[in-house]
């Protein structure tokens, strides 16, 4: 019996569940797969949540029903690659044959003071549940900060546009534009959305320091009613705390194989696993996808192909609310209602087509 022990219920931990079920050369497996929290969360769609125009509900995914699959909800402690144990709360200990590490990741603070503290979050459903809370809290015609002009802080600036159309909204980027990793033509198209709806841009911004109702720019105090972080992200502190090489924001190295060097056992996923790619849910289900295959041509003691392929995504779609999007499939760029309704269109057979 195959012992495969999956940390994290994300999008790279359930693809590779879903794979590796759909396996049918794969005999006598038996999956573990650990998740703090009793379903899969579309975390994509968190933005929609901390801005309240959607609730945790509609952003939830069953785990599979098999006999070979078990599941466990709790915090995991620690990892002993060493050793082969997994660390679990109340002193729990689970053993492994293989191992997948989909521990997703956690905001980055850059060591701004007071970052950690006294800002909101959108990283997981628990913390962007509390920031829709404190959002929903602020009286009429307050002042919300955002921090960082990626892809999450600027979904989550035009969904609160439409969720309070009271409040004033500051979206603070470090870059002269926002959007900077994106097409001029997207970025130029998301910064004329925000003018004519009256989200104020502080671009070429330095965060110096952050207070519970005040953040500094350039060292110049802006009283605000909430303060978002959304300027990056690191690996989750499980995986930073594991004694193997590291990328600078903490996401491990891994062979072409998707497994730490010298350890054909341990194989990472998502957020965790250092890539020539951004971060997305589509690359972390494309490695997730690779892995289970790999260990499926293990588990028949065959060995690994010479060259792995290239991994090729699609694309991104973003949404500006709930009529406008851009993004790009390819290399076309795309402006206006059609990349939002591919996007709502790529959430609903997420949800109700290949999960169901």
């Amino acid at each position: 019996m195959k012992q495969l022990v999956i940390l994290g219920g994300g999008y790279g931990g359930l693809r590779a569940t879903q794979k590796l079920l759909d396996e049918k050369a794969v005999k006598d497996l038996s999956i573990l797969l650990i998740e703090k929290e009793p379903y899969h969360s579309l975390k994509t769609e968190f933005y929609a949540l901390a801005a309240g125009t959607v609730s945790d509900q509609e952003l939830r995914v069953h785990f599979p029903n098999d006999i070979r699959l078990e599941l466990k909800f709790a915090k995991i402690e620690s990892v002993d690659l060493k050793e082969k144990k997994i660390q679990l709360e109340n002193e729990e200990m689970v053993n492994y044959d293989d191992l997948i590490i989909g521990l997703g990741c956690e905001d980055r603070y850059h060591g701004v003071p007071g970052a950690d503290q006294h800002t909101l979050s959108i990283q997981s459903m628990r913390r962007a549940r509390k920031t829709y809370h404190v959002l929903q809290s602020i009286k009429a015609n307050g002042r919300v900060a955002i921090v960082g002009g990626g892809l999450s802080g600027v979904e989550l600036a035009a969904e609160l546009r439409e969720s309070r159309p009271d409040l004033e909204i500051l979206l603070f980027d470090r870059n002269a534009t926002i959007l900077s990793s994106f097409p001029d033509k997207l970025s130029n198209y998301v910064t004329n959305w925000f003018e004519k709806h009256h989200v104020k841009l502080m671009t070429k911004a330095n965060i110096t320091e952050v207070e519970r109702y005040r953040i500094f720019n350039h060292d110049e105090p802006i009283d605000v009613d909430a303060t978002i972080w959304t300027a990056g992200i690191q690996a989750s502190k499980i995986v930073r705390d594991l004694p193997v090489e590291q990328d600078n924001i903490g996401r491990l190295i891994t062979t072409d194989y998707h497994h730490i060097p010298g350890d054909d056992s341990v194989f990472v996923v998502g957020d965790c696993a250092a890539s020539e790619f951004a971060p997305s849910a589509q690359l972390a289900e494309a490695q997730a996808e690779r892995i289970a295959t790999l260990l499926a041509t293990k588990w028949r003691g065959e060995a690994f192909p010479e060259k792995m392929p290239k991994i090729k995504l699609k694309g991104v779609l973003g949404s500006l609310g709930k009529k406008q999007g851009f993004g790009f499939m390819g290399e076309k760029p795309m402006t206006g209602v059609v990349p939002r309704v591919l996007k709502s269109g790529v959430l609903w057979m997420y949800k109700f087509g290949s999960n169901s």
